[in-house]
């Protein structure tokens, strides 16, 4: 399971960046066999997922900003 996070962390903290994956020839084998496992455990993508992000934030400085709430001014 903590390939799967590693990997989701990834492709999160890339989204975050902007920055374009590459295509590798081995990426088709090595995620075909997360399928068996996915397959097994229905709840292993979410919980996985939960965790990446708690990951990406971290990583990132837990500089995400919430939207503010109703009557609250914008963060400059």
């Amino acid at each position: 399971m903590e390939k799967l996070v590693a990997e989701l962390g990834a492709a999160f903290l890339s989204a975050d960046l902007g920055l374009t994956p590459k295509v590798r020839e081995d990426h088709a084998s090595y995620i075909a066999s997360w399928i068996k496992v996915l397959k097994n455990d229905k709840r292993a993508i979410f919980t996985a997922s939960s965790h990446a992000q708690r990951v990406a934030d971290y990583l990132n400085g837990g500089l995400r900003l919430a939207e503010p709430q109703q009557g609250e001014a914008k963060a400059a």
